[in-house]
């Protein structure tokens, strides 16, 4: 079927490879005219994904709006979280009413606190919520670009819908797992990355495998109470989209929200570590989001205050793994 991929930086372009090897027509649509010159006529994202020296010929680049979505059975949307409303509201008119459209995203939008598929449904003139699917994984870009054996979770509350979005991204290296927990799925794929931001800054600041192994057990016990507070059900946080993204994003330098805390942990202010960041880590603008969500939900959220007081305030890892441990004596 022809799909087309709604921004091109490298998780798109890697997804649109997938989609690409799985036997599928795939259109990627870019703002910049060099990526999609660079992707149209030569196969090659120099820009967002230089290791992939060439992409599938069954791969092309358009910068033009109506021609990217024209006759595509599955849009799936690759653009940072927080620019996703106001890069989608043009499409709205474009799309009909069949295609399925599917997040690649993850995070909280900052001005509103609303999830992705909320984000998404709403910039596209009220898309029906069966036809929303959200993909969420231990996903990292660069190894899947590789062919590494991986594996993801394709959410959406129409179970059948999900299966024909799994079925176009199976590869013999990719394994796409559905479910209809939509609220969980996208809740793990964007509180992780405040996690990992948190696990990056104390290995950043030399601390050790007994200091990452609790900022990572507690970060998954208060996404898995914002989880249950906001409906979400409980095995989601323990599968692929969980527990399985959480120790990929958190034990890898490939992880931008990773890599982003380490150079936190080093020494860097925020300023200087967006600056040398290679790409968006989501998990900065989703910290506040998190802590405005655990009010709203009554649950605390500890893990997610202490970053956002180091990103706010300049806490050093020390200040910050305080804030995190201290406390009364509490069941676990």
């Amino acid at each position: 079927m022809k799909v087309t991929v709604l921004g091109a930086g490298a998780w798109g372009t890697v997804f649109g490879q997938v989609l690409a090897d799985a036997g599928n027509d795939v259109t990627m649509w870019a703002r910049e005219p060099q990526i999609v010159e660079g992707i149209r006529d030569n196969h090659h994202n120099a820009a967002r994904l230089p290791s992939v020296k060439r992409l599938p010929n069954n791969m092309t680049a358009t910068g033009d709006r109506a021609e990217a979505v024209k006759d595509a059975k599955i849009i799936v949307v690759a653009i940072a979280a927080q620019h996703a409303r106001e890069a989608l509201e043009p499409f709205a008119p474009l799309i009909g009413s069949d295609p399925i459209v599917v997040s690649l995203m993850k995070g909280i939008e900052r001005a509103t606190g609303k999830r992705m598929d909320q984000v998404v449904c709403e910039a596209l003139g009220g898309l029906p919520a069966e036809r929303f699917a959200a993909i969420s994984g231990p996903n990292l870009s660069r190894e899947v670009a590789d062919r590494q054996p991986s594996a993801t979770v394709v959410a959406c509350e129409n179970i059948d819908n999900a299966k024909i979005v799994a079925q176009a991204c199976s590869t013999p290296y990719f394994k796409a797992f559905v479910t209809t927990d939509v609220i969980g799925v996208e809740m793990c794929g964007s509180l992780k990355n405040v996690v990992a931001l948190a696990v990056g800054m104390a290995r950043g600041a030399g601390y050790g495998e007994n200091t990452a192994a609790m900022v990572e057990t507690r970060g998954l016990a208060e996404l898995a109470a914002l989880g249950k507070a906001a409906h979400a059900e409980a095995k989601t946080f323990h599968g692929l989209a969980g527990v399985g993204d959480l120790i990929a994003t958190c034990g890898s330098p490939l992880s931008r929200n990773y890599t982003f805390g380490a150079n936190l942990g080093r020494g860097m202010s925020v300023e200087e570590a967006t600056k040398v960041s290679n790409g968006v880590a989501e998990g900065v603008p989703t910290t506040e989001a998190v802590v405005r969500l655990g009010e709203q939900l009554g649950v605390k959220t500890p893990l997610a205050s202490a970053m956002d007081d180091v990103l706010k305030h300049g806490l050093t890892c020390e200040q910050m793994l305080r804030e995190l441990i201290k406390g009364d004596v509490t069941e676990e």
